[in-house]
């Protein structure tokens, strides 16, 4: 988060999916860099609940695991683009979110 922060990011986290669902509906981020893996409902769960057609936000997967089915589940339910932790630095993670804002405002 302090790399995010450090980038003029502001960062709202989440200890658990039903948080994360909760502070979306309060106030839908620029953009959610969701995990996959949380406590109480998971990334794909917090997915289902904000289907890409109704979202003005994009959101990267982050994952542990680098799999064609995380992969095709993640697409399906409207991931913009994943984060393998294990294969990538902050620095590519930020890179990839200055890249999909800019997307999203085009």
């Amino acid at each position: 988060m302090k790399k995010f922060t450090g980038a003029d990011y502001a960062v709202v986290p989440a200890t658990n999916g039903e948080e994360a669902i909760s502070l979306i509906e309060k106030s839908p981020p620029d953009l959610l860099v969701l995990d996959i893996n949380m406590p109480k409902v998971d990334g794909f769960q917090v997915l289902e609940h904000f289907p890409k057609e109704n979202r003005k936000y994009p959101i990267i997967l982050l994952t542990n695991y680098d799999s064609d089915e995380i992969r095709t589940r993640g697409k399906e339910l409207g991931a913009d683009d994943f984060f393998v932790k294990k294969d990538m630095t902050i620095k590519s993670l930020i890179e990839m979110t200055e890249n999909l804002l800019k997307k999203n405002q085009a």
